[in-house]
């Protein structure tokens, strides 16, 4: 099945049976494909008077591997075959995180807080310093070994959605980390087990807003392309373009992927892009899967521009910055 096809059958299946979006018509001038190398940390302990048991499993969570390799197969299949990751190295990690004030759950106590919901540490937040040097991150990264990190964790380990770290490294829906010991930028990851793969392509959403508002940050007007692609109807009534993340051109308010609501939409032009025809048509949420988190955040990602070439000095393949955030300037 090609990749263009894999998501028409995506949204296909989210829509009742109509096909949602028609994709790039030219698949002539697509970028050569990059695989960017991941170390995969995950924090799954055993729980030693549960069977041994890994802590998702324990707790009836998902199978991080799984959800891995579906991540791989969506993110693939919404730049259109630019973005293949692999996992270089896996590592199962048997005790739970130290946080930054250096508190460490264990097992019992977790265990305890999450059946309970009560009691949870604060500061939340991971001792990412501890991490990067437990791990030998900062080294990998400049030896090319590796080019971003995912943790896979549960709910309160401590993550941000995603974090950027390296030499003059900028908001990346968290605070950068610089890190004087990495001579390249790179993004770490922050994934939840406890939840699915389309809360894992909402962080690479909100990855993807702080990217190319950065890559934009110089153009006003209609030259801030990532502002016109970001247009909904509530914000630009009758000029809804693609939304954002948590809005799509219809929404009224965060999260509402599922409004039925009829709005004007220039998301279809944005397949023409850099050469926009004004094209535009009456769309609601049944074509990003009728409030299905995944499909709206796949039928997103999948409007990118993702062809060679370059518009006001900024790369036509959004996809670019987003994987590798070293050709942000």
């Amino acid at each position: 099945m090609k990749l263009t096809d894999k998501l028409r059958h995506l949204w296909r299946s989210s829509a009742g049976g109509q096909t949602a979006v028609s994709p790039t018509p030219d698949r002539t001038n697509v970028p050569e494909t990059v695989r960017p190398r991941v170390l995969m940390i995950n924090h799954d302990p055993l729980i030693p008077f549960d069977g041994g048991r890994r802590l998702h499993e324990v707790l009836h969570w998902h199978d991080p591997s799984a959800l891995a390799q579906q991540y791989i197969s969506d993110v693939e299949a919404a730049s259109y075959g630019y973005a293949k990751y692999q996992i270089v190295e896996r590592l199962d990690v048997d005790q739970f995180p130290v946080k930054a004030d250096g508190f460490r759950y264990d097992a019992e106590s977790y265990l305890y807080r999450w059946r309970s919901r009560t009691g949870f540490h604060y500061p939340d937040q991971l001792d990412y310093g501890r991490l990067l040097q437990q791990h030998n991150i900062p080294a990998r990264i400049n030896a090319g070994q590796i080019d971003e990190v995912w943790l896979f964790g549960f709910p309160y380990a401590g993550y941000y959605e995603s974090v950027m770290v390296g030499p003059e490294a900028f908001w990346c829906n968290a605070p950068p980390i610089e890190q004087a010991e990495c001579k390249r930028r790179f993004v770490i990851m922050g994934f939840n087990y406890e939840r699915g793969v389309g809360e894992m392509l909402e962080n690479l959403g909100h990855r993807t807003e702080s990217i190319m508002a950065q890559v934009y940050r110089r153009k006003r007007g209609e030259a801030n392309l990532w502002e016109r692609f970001t247009r909904y109807d509530k914000t630009h009534p009758g000029q809804a373009e693609c939304g954002n993340v948590h809005f799509a051109p219809n929404s009224e308010r965060d999260y509402d992927w599922g409004n039925g609501r009829f709005v004007r939409s220039l998301c279809d032009d944005w397949f023409n892009f850099p050469n926009f025809q004004g094209v535009s048509r009456r769309v609601n949420c049944e074509e990003w899967g009728n409030g299905d988190i995944r499909y709206h955040h796949l039928w997103w990602l999948g409007h990118m521009p993702h062809i060679n070439g370059k518009t006001g000095g900024i790369l036509n393949n959004w996809w670019a910055y987003i994987i590798d955030p070293n050709l942000v300037r």
